[in-house]
């Protein structure tokens, strides 16, 4: 047995030297075909359009690039500000009710942006209840008093900033958890008070932490269509659809696409390169785990500047939707209504089995192939959640729809047959689009939980006789079995929620919550609209109670008196 065991430690060593192998070549070929929508995409870069894209250059496009820009600078100052200060108090302070306001902190999580901005359009338009009752209570008339414009760009930035704040309330809110209470310590005797220490010690120890957690808020408000939709707010994604679907140009709509996936780039880049150049190690091993007590009217500020994130983020359109579901008077829980809870539910079910599988073969075969072929593959994998919606559905339509061209006409000239449209607006279609967006959230999260499994069971299954691909099905699933459902749920849940792949690329008569909810809203029928929103947020809150009980898990426990 001895023997055995050393034979397959040596193996183990020399795996670089390995065959790719099935699994190997499975990562490999599956990583070409996720990259595809965006080989298309950057593809379409060097073929003339059809005219309009220098109509474009000439009129709209430096409206969408200025908006674009100004939207993603408000959102960055907007998640910070809530996010950093959010986190930096209910780490470093005790304060009446810290540990509710700690986990009610991440509920925006589950509000999508859209559903949020159909909510405040309806609380805060000329006829809704605030301006309703200011008039009354002011005697005013129209035009006699300014109110500020909802759908707006300055709306549409604070949409997303209360809804996108807990990507860097989370992030760094685990960073100032683990800096070391000796070097804030050292910091307050060197004669700093809790702002100087704050600022001079903890938020440039957190700094590479808030840059990632402030790219993911602003890679999910470059991917938005909903919100800037609804609010007529003129971004890269509003244009990507409207020279689709308005001016009937493909290749303009693919080249928009193109200049959006290179915001998103840059992103990506700039925060490489802040994580790159801050590195801090910490030399001491006591965490910060000491809570200052804040006392008295101190204490009461801090709750009010923590509750108004979850209030206006969750709880207020919440209550907004559920009002206008409750007062309407006309049936909403329909036969039609019914099934677009089931297409929502079947797509994301079929997608988060899919996509578990996928993620699975892609981190077991990076940790058994060690070859930098498949290291990539697995890189590449993980790039879909970066790259919006609309893009990734320009890069599946533009081809797909070429390739139904060319059946179809085929089809006709040799047996005088009309086929139509056999791929363009499938299912299949949109499942390979969700899965390009959101197979990056299982890989992570599989990763992550194959990382905890001691290489010693492939070992121990080598000697058994087992091949990778016996070992994954019959050890590492078994094992993994609470990572699984946890990477399928997170899948699960995004699917529900995605609104711009899905409304460009549904079948026919095939509509989901997300569509029927904007649909609904762009026609002011905001009824129906809340109602199928409503859904996908009770949906979200699933993923959230897995993530408050670790919040839970890691609560500071001693105080200081201040």
């Amino acid at each position: 047995m001895t023997n055995a065991l050393a034979v397959a430690e040596k193996a183990r060593r020399t795996s670089h030297q390995r065959p790719l192998g099935p699994l190997g070549w499975a990562s490999i070929l599956l990583a070409i075909l996720l990259a595809a929508p965006i080989i298309v995409v950057v593809g379409h870069v060097f073929i003339p359009s059809q005219g309009t894209w220098s109509h474009l250059a000439q009129t709209v496009l430096p409206e969408y690039v200025g908006t674009t820009l100004i939207v993603m600078a408000g959102v960055a100052i907007g998640v910070n500000a809530i996010g950093i200060f959010s986190a930096w108090f209910v780490v470093w302070f005790r304060f009446p009710g810290r540990d509710f306001l700690e986990w009610a902190l991440i509920l925006p999580l589950a509000m999508p942006a859209y559903v949020m901005a159909y909510a405040y359009t309806d609380f805060l338009q000329f006829a809704g209840p605030v301006q309703s009752e200011l008039r009354a209570l002011a005697g005013w008339k129209a035009r006699e008093y300014w109110f500020p414009e909802v759908r707006s760009t300055w709306g549409a930035i604070a949409m997303f900033s209360f809804v996108l704040y807990p990507y860097v309330y989370l992030i760094a809110r685990s960073a100032f958890l683990e800096q070391s209470m000796s070097l804030i310590e050292a910091g307050r005797q060197m004669g700093r008070g809790v702002w100087g220490t704050f600022l001079s010690v903890g938020l440039p120890l957190a700094r590479p932490a808030i840059a990632a957690g402030t790219s993911l808020a602003l890679m999910e408000t470059l991917a938005d269509f909903g919100t800037v939709s609804y609010f007529a707010v003129n971004t890269f994604t509003a244009g990507i659809y409207r020279a689709w679907y308005s001016m009937g140009d493909q290749v303009a709509a693919a080249q928009l696409a193109a200049l959006l996936l290179g915001f998103v780039a840059l992103l990506v880049f700039l925060e490489r390169w802040n994580r790159g150049r801050a590195r801090y190690d910490n030399v001491a091993s006591q965490p910060m785990n000491r809570p200052h007590v804040l006392r008295g009217w101190r204490g009461w500020l801090v709750v009010v500047l923590c509750i108004v994130p979850p209030v206006i983020g969750f709880l207020l359109p919440v209550g907004i939707l559920a009002q206008v579901v409750w007062t309407e008077t006309e049936p909403l829980l329909t036969s039609r209504f019914y099934r677009l809870i089931g297409n929502s539910l079947f797509l994301a079910g079929v997608t988060a089995v899919i996509a578990v599988a996928l993620a699975a073969v892609f981190a077991y075969s990076a940790r058994v192939v060690k070859r930098q072929e498949v290291s990539l593959a697995n890189r590449i994998a993980g790039l879909g959640y970066a790259v919006p919606g609309a893009v990734i559905a320009v890069g599946i339509l533009v081809p797909v729809t070429r390739l139904d061209n060319l059946i179809a006409g085929w089809a006709e000239a040799q047996f005088g047959v009309k086929l139509g449209l056999l791929l363009t607006g499938s299912i299949a279609a949109l499942l390979y689009a969700y899965l390009v967006r959101f197979l990056a959230v299982a890989l992570q999260t599989v990763e992550a939980g194959l990382a905890k499994v001691r290489p010693s069971m492939e070992d121990a299954a080598r000697v058994l006789g087992l091949t990778p691909a016996q070992t994954l099905a019959r050890v590492h699933v078994p094992i993994l079995r609470g990572t699984l459902l946890t990477a399928g749920l997170m899948v699960f849940v995004d699917v529900m929620k995605e609104l711009p792949a899905t409304f460009a690329m549904r079948p026919f008569n095939f509509d989901t919550l997300a569509v029927q909810a904007y649909n609904m809203a762009k026609d002011e029928r905001l009824p129906e609209a809340a109602a199928a929103s409503l859904v996908i947020v009770a949906v979200g809150l699933v993923p959230l109670l897995v993530l408050s009980r670790a919040i839970g898990r890691t609560r500071s426990g001693r105080r200081v008196e201040y």
